[in-house]
């Protein structure tokens, strides 16, 4: 029988083992970080899903976008998909529990906009048909997930694969790539809002096209009151993004 202390040092050091091989994986969040406050100063929306407790953590991502993590600055337009309750049941009671991310997808996605999408299994059916519908409707589809290969992995541009076998672990280091994804967005802001606004094309229908970001400048450079320009949001909430996508 396992004691108090013995059930402790068996999750630390399930953590622990994980720290390592995790690190590798998250350096990816820094590129990410830049793609997605080019994406949101540009105007565009972040949409993001999960189940459970990876509903709770994406809800967590999207609440540190449009309020902040840190330091002061303008709300972002982040959504977290499963926390509209009417439209999730609503969704689900006609058309089925696999499509209730799906649809919201397809309803409040726009080319070029960002899909992130939370899975400790990388299995869930919902989250599958989700990513299935952010390619369709030219969305950028990105993944938490637990160890790869698996299925959203696949099914997404780009995943950040936690190596663990323990779904708590998995969630627990989930929990800190947001916090270092929101990090990442907001230091890279302050430099992107100096670059000009250019508008190019979304990726062909199907297509898993390269995503190239601007070239930065250095400086520090802000305009419009309190330091922050305007949001950049016109019709649905969108104005051009000029999000740097690269046709493949």
């Amino acid at each position: 029988m396992m004691t108090r202390h013995d059930t402790l040092d068996a999750h630390l050091s399930g953590l622990a083992a994980a720290l390592l091989p995790y690190r590798r994986e998250a350096e990816r969040l820094a590129s990410w970080g830049t793609e997605l406050a080019w994406t949101l100063a540009r105007g565009g929306r972040l949409l993001v899903a999960g189940n459970g407790g990876s509903a709770a953590e994406a809800q967590h991502l999207t609440a540190e976008l449009v309020g902040k993590l840190r330091d002061d600055r303008e709300p972002l337009s982040a959504i977290a998909l499963h926390a509209e309750t009417s439209a999730l049941t609503a969704i689900g009671n006609d058309y089925g529990y696999d499509e209730v991310f799906a649809r919201q997808v397809r309803a409040h996605g726009r080319p070029d906009d960002i899909l992130l999408l939370l899975s400790t299994s990388g299995t869930s059916t919902n989250l599958l048909t989700a990513a299935q519908a952010g390619h369709d409707t030219g969305l950028r589809c990105w993944a938490f997930t637990g160890p790869a290969p698996n299925p959203l992995a696949d099914r997404c541009h780009d995943v950040l694969a936690v190596p663990s076998p323990d779904s708590q672990v998995v969630q627990e280091l989930h929990l800190v790539s947001t916090h270092l994804l929101c990090e990442y967005v907001d230091q890279a802001l302050p430099l992107i809002r100096q670059l000009p606004t250019a508008s190019v094309p979304a990726p062909r229908a199907g297509t898993f096209a390269r995503w190239a970001p601007p070239p930065v400048p250095t400086g520090t450079g802000r305009d419009g009151a309190n330091g922050h320009p305007t949001n950049g949001h016109g019709a649905n909430g969108h104005g051009s993004t000029g999000t740097g996508w690269v046709r493949s």
